[in-house]
């Protein structure tokens, strides 16, 4: 296998949120140190840096043109901005082509649901943070509310923080279970929130289905048609 044939792509665009691209990519960056023959890269349109829901900028390593068949990719996800990328035809044109003959197809979040946009969740079992979850079949997938869903060579995780799981246990799909462990004690990733376990039984939906409803309205504000599909399911 050829090293073009093991890169991992990560994919940017702007608006995205930063834990969801970075949390995966320490992990597998470290996977592409272990000497397996994996290499890490993160491709965006251009290599000019893209803004993120936060202060911080990302830059691009390659352009989606140099990086068209990574071996596996991975699709960060965001709020309003997210919404918005999925009338890119770019970005999504490149997530259609780029998954073509990708062996693994994964995302974070919301990515989920551009990957949904480039037709890669039909008739598949699938997640997404569990305040856009209701939200996937309107991409033909069937929503699970669990850390992360694997159906075939997709993997799709939960919110943000979830796309650090997702990535171990893809690394262990690549390279085994003692290479996942060991990864994961280098990142020490052992969490204990401040506030404990939360509790899925009762999230907090009530208040924050208005900031959903605002992040689709402005996100998708231009495309008019597709707002109202996604408002239908609200």
């Amino acid at each position: 296998m050829t090293e073009e044939a093991k890169t991992i792509a990560f994919v940017v665009y702007p608006g995205l949120t930063p834990l969801d691209l970075v949390g995966p990519l320490q992990v597998l960056s470290g996977l592409a140190g272990s000497g397996l023959g994996f290499r890490v890269v993160v491709v965006g349109e251009t290599l000019d840096p893209v803004a993120t829901d936060t202060p911080l900028r990302i830059a691009p390593s390659h352009t989606f043109d140099a990086v068209p068949t990574p071996y596996a990719l991975v699709v960060p996800g965001g709020a309003a901005p997210t919404l918005r990328a999925l009338t890119d035809t770019t970005l999504v044109g490149y997530l259609r082509d780029a998954a073509a003959n990708a062996r693994f197809v994964t995302s974070v979040c919301t990515g989920s649901l551009l990957l949904g946009a480039a037709g890669q969740l039909d008739g598949l079992s699938a997640t997404t943070h569990w305040m856009f979850r209701d939200l996937l079949p309107a991409f033909g997938a069937t929503p699970v509310a669990k850390r992360w869903v694997e159906d075939g060579r997709v993997i799709t995780a939960a919110g943000v923080s979830a796309g650090i799981d997702m990535a171990l246990h893809l690394v262990e799909r690549l390279a085994g279970a003692q290479v996942a462990r060991t990864l994961q004690y280098g990142i020490e990733y052992d969490p204990e929130p401040p506030q404990g376990p939360l509790d899925w039984s009762a999230p907090p939906y009530g208040d924050l289905k208005p900031l959903r409803e605002h992040a689709l309205r402005e996100g998708l504000s231009d495309a008019p048609e597709l707002l109202e599909r996604l408002l239908a399911r609200a």
